[in-house]
């Protein structure tokens, strides 16, 4: 029975000892993979350096180019108001002409027998005048 007690050790000391070289390896590989996962967590990190560095710079493009379209964008508002102000001057003159218009209409329906006199004494007057020189002549 000491005989199967010691066989028992000298086995358990034979699992235990490949259990430690499994272990072992094991314990070797995942350190590979470890130290692979640091590097390209450095590669990692180098990249993000410059991407911050790109993105910094495209915030500030993007700020400068905000600031420029709003600034223009007062410009512009400034011009429209300019274009509106022309828009109703010349909106007011339209309005003064039909008032002028309608003005002389309305003279000119109220003394339509007086520019008739008018004109037919005027023709007459003219006539004489043209006698009075060709008889002169």
């Amino acid at each position: 029975m000491i005989n199967l007690l010691y066989i028992a050790a000298l086995l358990v000391a034979i699992a235990f000892a490949v259990l430690v070289v499994y272990l072992a390896k094991v314990l070797k590989a995942t350190q590979r993979t470890m130290t692979n996962v640091a590097d390209t967590l450095e590669g990692l990190e180098k990249q993000m350096e410059g991407i911050t560095i790109e993105t910094t710079s495209l915030l500030n493009k993007t700020n400068k180019l905000a600031e420029d379209i709003n600034e223009k964008a007062g410009k512009l508002n400034t011009l429209v108001d300019g274009i509106k102000g022309i828009g109703d001057t010349v909106h007011e003159f339209n309005h003064s002409l039909k008032s002028v218009s309608k003005s002389i209409t309305a003279v000119t329906e109220n003394n339509k027998e007086k520019s008739a006199q008018a004109m037919k004494w005027g023709t007459v007057l003219i006539d004489l005048w043209k006698r009075k020189k060709s008889e002169s002549s």
